[in-house]
């Protein structure tokens, strides 16, 4: 099913025969600060949760889901770091998790987060 799949795709278009979803991650900038307050956080309610809050809660249900979407998840935690979230309360939103999706997810989830983390600390020197 998998092969015909890909036969399909590249006679559509013979450039999808090495797409990867992680391409998405250099077609996709992180988001100022701001623009994410206005799509993520109070512009949906003013009175409501910040954007910060709001991809935390995100970043607590990707990990639930076993943390398989990869590049959203990278994402995810890039623009937490941009939203002003600190390494700890990420490693802690992850950690919480584990309680619930166990410790495998929350391992995975855990090691795609460092290694956004180590990117992160790598581009500002």
């Amino acid at each position: 099913m998998m092969e015909q799949a890909h036969e399909m795709a590249k006679t559509f278009n013979p450039s999808l025969e090495s797409f990867s979803p992680k391409g998405f991650e250099t077609l996709w900038p992180t988001m100022p600060k701001e623009a994410m307050e206005m799509v993520f956080g109070k512009g949906l309610s003013k009175d409501g949760l910040d954007a910060k809050t709001r991809l935390l809660l995100t970043l607590a249900g990707m990990t639930m889901q076993g943390a398989q979407a990869e590049t959203p998840f990278r994402m995810t935690v890039r623009h937490l770091i941009e939203a002003g979230a600190s390494r700890e309360e990420i490693a802690e939103t992850i950690a919480q998790m584990s309680m619930f999706a166990g410790i495998p997810a929350m391992t995975r989830a855990m090691e795609m987060a460092k290694d956004v983390m180590a990117e992160n600390e790598d581009d500002q020197k």
